[in-house]
């Protein structure tokens, strides 16, 4: 592909430094040209931290340096993945030393007859084709979260206070959460990547207008100006890449280092999983199994693959888990819950489910806490029509949490992982984990902690607890290990939430405490009663459960524990005395 990249950054009108870095990078030598392709990178410092300046430029020269190292042979998908991968590192690094930083990075690498796109945060590419224009990323901030979900309005986003808080981001962990997308290109389209200091103050029509009018430089100029006569607020950059022509008559795809294309054990980028499934990724690594990012043969559509490691396919227990979540995903059909495909003949166990992009409840809660009242209302509610229906139908999911509900980008919730689910008229399972006791400390309901399997009002109280951490920004119990945790929800009831933030409503304090008693006949007996409450404050009856709170008693727990304690210890007694016996024998 032959193009052409014209870019511009400036300070703005109102910041003293420029916390933005732009760098376009293409080979000299014609053939490395022709198989690595060229590249542009636009990285926006996060100007809420020191040294955003520094996360920009590092983030910005790591990607590059990566990209110029890559071997030539590996997808571009492969080679986004490195370059985000190393620079998230590296600006984790540096933020040990010098303290906090931040930053997005964009970047487009442009090989054949495609655009490879990888990102986090709220910079923008958009394509530019036949006098329209066409917005290539979604925007990692959580105004975007907010029209997506339906709570925000658009027109309203760049005025918002949350307009600058980033969901997504490099410089916070050593790994980040980017998204990659792959776009055809045809000669004469036009790529144009920038920072929200320039989209915030001009309108994509306006983008457009230039883009297609003027010199592809002289458009970067006027679009900068355009932003600055305005009074932009932020540091503002422009990057116009031309496609001047494209190669169609590509080499064949060689799959990237250690993806043998076998539906063997050794899965991996490359592979192909029963002559159907082409993997192009990976998403995520678990304790338990491996997720993957595939192509689907048979419908040409995306698809996410979940296969167990070799430990839990022979492990009874973790391979029946496994089986579980397929049988119950597979009975449920709901917009809000992830879709669970059906594959009739496998070499080997491994779940195909639909493919989502978005982050899920819990990384949101990392960088957005406590959520907006009306905002954690309105999720809160989405989920509890999904428990409604899963309820209905028999199924528990009994590990409900932050991290098992998907917030997707087309607006839309998911939720997730059945694997302990338990359908009602299933026989008992066996479960592995840290505890008898089924699901995650911060959202168990008492009844798991005793050992009791649970019924829908389990999900009812893990439901409360999410809402009470999305509207507080602390989840309900604090203690230094998972039994402090687990113990205080037996013995006591949470803080009132609006200790914890005044700004909430006497309203959903009731509702949050109602969802959480410790005695299930006292919650709320539906998803769906509840649902009418959030949806609904006039229907809510105001009882001052938050008089009624009270403190978790620590001591008992030490009490209970010390004939157990007693116990253990004289079993260990005879069985030494009776190997002492034996031995002298």
């Amino acid at each position: 592909m032959k193009v052409k990249c014209h870019q511009i950054s400036s300070a703005g009108t109102v910041r003293d430094h420029n916390e933005d870095y732009l760098l376009f990078w293409e080979p000299e030598e014609f053939d490395l040209a022709q198989k690595l392709g060229s590249i542009a990178i636009l990285a926006d410092g996060v100007g809420g931290e020191n040294n955003g300046d520094i996360a920009s430029r590092l983030a910005a020269e790591t990607a590059l340096a990566t990209f110029k190292e890559t071997d030539p042979a590996a997808t571009p998908t492969d080679v986004a993945r490195r370059m985000f991968d190393a620079a998230a590192g590296k600006v984790f690094q540096a933020a040990q030393d010098k303290g906090r930083m931040a930053t997005t990075l964009l970047a487009s690498i442009y090989r054949h007859d495609k655009v490879t796109i990888a990102h986090v945060g709220d910079s923008r590419a958009y394509l530019i084709r036949g006098g329209k224009i066409k917005r290539l990323t979604t925007d990692h901030s959580y105004t975007a979260l907010q029209v997506k979900l339906g709570l925000l309005l658009e027109r309203n986003a760049m005025t918002s206070p949350n307009r600058s808080t980033l969901t997504r981001s490099i410089g916070y962990e050593p790994m980040c959460h980017y998204d990659i997308s792959t776009e055809a290109l045809l000669k004469g389209d036009i790529v144009l990547q920038c920072s929200d200091g320039l989209y915030g103050f001009v309108l994509d029509e306006e983008i457009l207008e230039a883009a297609v009018k003027y010199h592809p430089g002289e458009a970067c100029k006027r679009l900068i100006a355009l932003a600055e006569k305005r009074q932009v607020s932020d540091n503002v950059s422009a990057q116009i890449i031309q496609v001047w022509d494209v190669d169609t008559a590509r080499p064949a795809q060689t799959a990237s280092p250690g993806g043998e294309r076998r539906s063997g054990h050794a899965l991996g980028v490359g592979s192909l999983l029963d002559e159907r499934f082409e993997i192009t990724d990976v998403i995520a690594k678990s304790g338990m199994a491996s997720l993957f990012k595939a192509t689907d043969r048979q419908t040409g559509e995306a698809v996410a693959l979940k296969v167990p490691y070799l430990q839990i396919e022979s492990d009874p227990a973790g391979f029946d888990r496994f089986r579980r979540e397929e049988e119950i995903g597979l009975q449920l059909n709901h917009p809000y819950i992830l879709k669970v495909i059906r594959v009739e003949k496998k070499s080997r166990p491994y779940l195909v489910m639909e493919y989502l992009e978005g982050q899920t409840l819990g990384e949101l809660l990392k960088s957005v806490h406590p959520l907006p009242e009306p905002d954690a209302v309105k999720i809160a509610s989405r989920i509890c029509e999904a428990l409604d229906y899963m309820h209905k139908g028999g199924v528990i999911h009994r590990d409900l949490k932050p991290q098992n509900i998907m917030l997707c980008n087309d607006g839309s919730i998911r939720i997730m992982d059945f694997g302990i689910a338990k359908a009602l008229a299933s026989r008992r399972l066996t479960f592995v984990g840290f505890t008898p006791a089924m699901g995650t400390p911060d959202y168990m309901a008492p009844e798991q902690v005793r050992g009791s399997r649970g019924d829908q009002r389990t999900d009812i109280y893990s439901l409360g607890a999410i809402l009470y951490e999305m509207a507080t920004g602390e989840p309900p119990f604090g203690g230094d290990s998972a039994y402090v945790i687990m113990n205080a929800r037996v013995t006591g009831d949470p803080m009132a939430p609006r200790k914890v933030n005044t700004k909430l409503t006497p309203v959903l304090e009731e509702i949050i405490l109602h969802a959480m008693e410790r005695d299930p006949k006292r919650r709320y007996q539906s998803a769906a009663e509840m649902k009418k409450e959030l949806d609904d404050y006039e229907c809510v009856q105001m009882t001052e459960r938050f008089s009624r709170l009270q403190a978790p008693q620590m001591w008992k727990s030490r009490f209970r524990l010390l004939p157990i304690m007693a116990g253990y210890v004289l079993l260990l007694g005879i069985i030494f005395l009776l190997l002492f016996l034996h031995f002298k024998k």
